[in-house]
């Protein structure tokens, strides 16, 4: 019952305080656009690198959204605000129609992440099966009920129970994202250089999360198609 109250008040908390976008923009002339756009992330919106987000099949509200909170300065972020400072407002919406109309890509079999520690012993293939398995499933429990022992809200309340998002709302697609730019985008949240709203809810929730939540939930949402 309590996990089931966490997840509900986080979910109304952010439909009553956030704006929703909602872009028309045309398609056609976004992915002309777009070409300034595919070095990083992909011709269709399918980035190879995984470092770098993929956004086919993002709902266009959310993109409009991060284009504008580049531009405003809002969203921190080097290599993205000199680019769209010069995109109007037609100019994000066609690039979010572009986007939003291609399909995302379902993501190769994830592989466990490589250690930091370079003192540890060497795991067979056996313990690397078993960890990775593991990490996935914990990542799935966070996802679908949060962790009340620290206060970490289900990532089901705003995302979805395939991280499909919420196109109204303007809340993002997940599913088949990049497991290292999840991680990225968690521990930019959670460190706080994302944004400088500290009363963001992802920076709220990020900040409770520990690393190994981090790499164990963005795990589970790269897995999901």
């Amino acid at each position: 019952m309590i996990k089931k109250l966490l997840t509900v008040s986080v979910s109304v908390a952010l439909l009553s305080g956030s704006g929703f976008v909602y872009a028309q923009g045309n398609a056609t002339a976004g992915k002309t656009k777009a070409a300034m756009c595919a070095g990083c992330h992909g011709d269709d919106g399918n980035s190879a690198m995984p470092g770098f987000p993929k956004l086919a099949g993002q709902h266009p509200g959310y993109l409009v959204k991060q284009l504008q909170a580049f531009k405003e300065g809002n969203r921190i972020a080097p290599m993205m605000a000199p680019l769209a400072l010069g995109l109007d407002e037609a100019d994000m919406q066609d690039l979010a129609a572009y986007y939003a109309g291609s399909k995302i890509s379902a993501n190769p079999a994830p592989t466990l992440p490589v250690s930091d520690d370079d003192d540890a012993p060497e795991k067979t293939d056996e313990q690397k099966k078993a960890e990775l398995a593991k990490l996935i499933a914990d990542g799935s429990d966070l996802y679908r009920n949060g962790k009340l022992s620290t206060g970490v809200s289900a990532c089901i309340a705003c995302h979805g129970p395939h991280a499909e998002g919420n196109k109204p709302a303007s809340y993002p697609n997940l599913h088949s994202q990049h497991a290292d730019y999840l991680v990225k985008t968690l521990t930019d949240f959670k460190t706080g250089s994302r944004t400088k709203n500290r009363e963001n809810m992802m920076h709220m929730i990020a900040a409770k999360m520990s690393d190994a939540d981090i790499k164990a939930v963005s795990l589970y949402i790269s897995t999901i198609k």
